[in-house]
């Protein structure tokens, strides 16, 4: 099938340019390209068009879950009879696996899975093995291993109408694919039988499979809501993949063993010759646990530490990650390049410093350092032919373009916001000020700061003058920040105060003003790149405005001329020089653009979306309310669900429902 891009609108300004341009780049064989686009220039609407002409799948690959995720809900709008997936860390916490030699500590990994993202994750890599029509919206979480595709592909059971089959066989093979039997609870990658009837939860479905067998043959399989069982499609077929992307048959298993232990003698006899003796006592006792699981089970917690083993790899061997389901002939945006180059290059050296320790130690075997993200140079391998995308690229997409274009022209005719710079002793009362004005007119305020402390006591300052603020920071879980921007959207909140969150790609229509504390500040969120994103957010209102607090100047310091009038005893860094002449070169060509074709700048309406996916407290909480029961009720409910849960050795979960207890108790 191919790519059919669903619009009312056509590309206009200097989009037209820009797609024929980067379309003739790709189909000339160009590798490297950069689309330059201000915000609000309607960059992802270029994208759209490149990808339906173009027609290949295509991966698009941002630097946070939260503009990752606003990403894969405008190309489902763009693109709704086609495959647009959101692949990100499944982790709403992750603390990884370390030892901190200094102080002698190990900390165990310690892991809190959204089971919604995981099963967006299984839903992305399917629909790349059973389809060409697809774009994965993803985070850099795309360059870690994720299991080998090869065998993820091979291990797949089809059923089908008509056919016959044990269902013993069955039950067998599902378990082979890593699904668990329940008898109680039952969610993604789970399986149970019910008389005649075997119901089956793909990890990638909102819906479960439900086949009815009359004897062994399969009478009927229909796709089923998974708790009132209400049918929602019959089909003659269904492939069912693995529950887990890492997975292992009994074959593999029995191959691998011998040489688990053969690298563990190994790894004993060296800790023994170097004189440390607990850390080879240590890596036995852990490695043979390890082995006896996997022999018993086919699988144990920290299965990917053996995934150079159960994939085939030699040592030193490129890991398996997403980038291998898209096959050879594939399509990538690398959006905000300016900071998601740099992210994947940092990725490869973090991980291998943690896993030396853990192996120094005797936590962890050599091999565990091929459990790692892709290195840069393995990356820029792997990737198909790339658009680089950004209002602001940096020296690698420079190095790198064989073509950069620009697209400097919004369809809306809005310009670049005009620019204010005012003494930071009156920051307070200035502020109020303008969150006055912009509440009159039905918009919002953002405010980036350089500290937490420094946001919070302003955040704190603003409530306790009556403002509706919410204060944004990294502490935030991706879905709770995520409903915090649609709250500031909806009016709920009125102003947001973060300090590094505001920058890149955030669709804010309703924002009119942006206040910027120590904007004169050196460093790297006060460099001309992050000023410029900062000034952008702020374009995509007629009424943007931007104002620049800044300290007195140093008698040493010079004036620094700009195109607009400001107080010369005021200090002016050199990036906000240059973050301000940037702005108003482009206001000079908005502007010119809309009075040689009569248009009138309008304010950018973009509806507020909603990707779909809750965060685990939220969803608990929701379900209680559903079943229409009494607090009371759903304590003892809960309770008792806690005491299986602990009863099955199910400590996380356990832990899971005890938190809604504790949430419901104090309600």
């Amino acid at each position: 099938m191919s790519f059919k891009l669903k619009s009312n609108y056509q590309p206009t300004g200097d989009q037209p340019q820009a797609i024929d341009s980067l379309v003739k780049g790709i189909q000339s064989g160009k590798n490297f390209q950069t689309l330059l686009g201000v915000t609000g220039s309607g960059k992802t609407f270029t994208m759209a068009n490149i990808i339906e002409r173009i027609n290949k799948p295509t991966l698009v690959i941002a630097h946070n879950k939260t503009l990752a995720a606003q990403l894969a809900q405008e190309f489902k709008d763009f693109f709704p009879e086609n495959a647009v997936h959101y692949f990100v860390s499944y982790y709403d916490y992750y603390q990884p696996e370390a030892y901190i030699a200094k102080t002698a500590s190990y900390i165990e990994k310690e892991a809190s899975i959204n089971e919604e993202i995981d099963r967006l994750r299984h839903a992305a890599t399917q629909s790349l093995l059973t389809r060409k029509d697809v774009i994965i919206v993803a985070s850099v979480s795309c360059i870690y291993g994720i299991g080998d595709v090869a065998s993820y592909q091979e291990h797949t059971l089809l059923l089908e109408v008509g056919k016959e089959y044990a269902i013993e066989e069955v039950i067998e093979r599902l378990v082979g694919l890593q699904f668990r039997r329940s008898t109680t609870d039952f969610g993604p990658g789970m399986f149970r039988v019910m008389g005649d009837i075997l119901d089956i939860w793909s990890s990638a479905s909102e819906d479960i499979v439900r086949c009815h067998f009359f004897g062994d043959e399969l009478e009927k399989i229909e796709y089923a809501e998974p708790i009132t069982y209400h049918k929602k499609e019959e089909v003659k077929e269904v492939l069912l993949f693995p529950a887990k992307h890492f997975v292992t048959s009994e074959d593999t298993i029995e191959t691998i063993l011998p040489k688990i232990q053969k690298e563990l003698e190994e790894r004993i006899k060296f800790l023994e010759s170097i004189e440390k003796p607990i850390e080879a006592e240590r890596i036995k006792m852990r490695v043979e646990y390890d082995m006896e699981m996997l022999q018993e089970t086919g699988y144990v917690n920290g299965i990917e530490n053996y995934s150079m083993y159960t994939s085939g790899r030699n040592p030193g061997d490129t890991p398996s990650t997403l980038l291998d389901f898209f096959g050879d002939d594939f399509l990538t945006f690398i959006d905000e390049s300016h900071i998601t180059i740099p992210q994947i290059g940092a990725m490869y050296a973090g991980d291998k410093s943690r896993k030396d320790n853990l192996i120094e130690y005797g936590f962890r075997l050599p091999s565990a350092l091929e459990n790692r993200p892709l290195r840069f140079d393995e990356f820029e391998k792997k990737i198909g032919q790339s658009i680089f995308v950004s209002a602001t690229p940096s020296k690698y997409e420079a190095e790198h373009t064989q073509n950069i274009v620009e697209q400097i022209i919004r369809p809306t005719g809005l310009l670049d916001p005009e620019i204010a710079i005012k003494n930071m002793e009156y920051m307070a009362d200035d502020l109020s000020n303008e969150i006055q004005n912009a509440l009159q007119k039905n918009e919002r305020v953002l405010v980036t700061t350089l500290t937490k402390k420094s946001s919070e006591d302003l955040a704190k300052y603003l409530a306790e003058n009556g403002t509706k603020v919410q204060y944004l920071h990294s502490e935030i879980d991706t879905l709770e920040r995520l409903e915090i921007l649609k709250d500031f959207r909806m009016g709920k909140t009125d102003v947001i105060v973060g300090v590094n969150l505001l920058r890149e790609g955030l669709d804010l229509p309703e924002t009119s003003f942006i206040g910027v504390l120590d904007a004169e500040k050196v460093g790297f969120l006060r460099s001309k790149t992050s000023l410029l994103q900062i000034i952008g957010r702020a374009a995509r209102n007629v009424h943007g405005r931007v104002t620049l607090y800044v300290n007195n100047r140093t008698k040493e310091s010079k004036i620094i001329p700009l195109p607009i009038d400001y107080d010369t005893d005021l200090a002016v860094s050199p990036a906000m020089k240059e973050a301000i002449e940037e702005t108003y070169r482009r206001r000079e060509i908005q502007q010119k653009y809309n009075l040689d074709h009569d248009i009138t700048p309008t304010t950018i309406v973009s509806k507020i979306k909603d990707i779909g996916i809750q965060s685990k407290k939220g969803k608990n909480l929701e379900n209680i309310t559903i079943q229409n029961e009494d607090k009371k009720t759903a304590l003892k409910r809960l309770e008792l669900e806690m005491d299986i849960a602990s009863a099955n050795l199910e400590f996380e979960k356990a832990a899971e429902i005890r938190d809604m207890i504790v949430e419901l108790r104090g309600k």
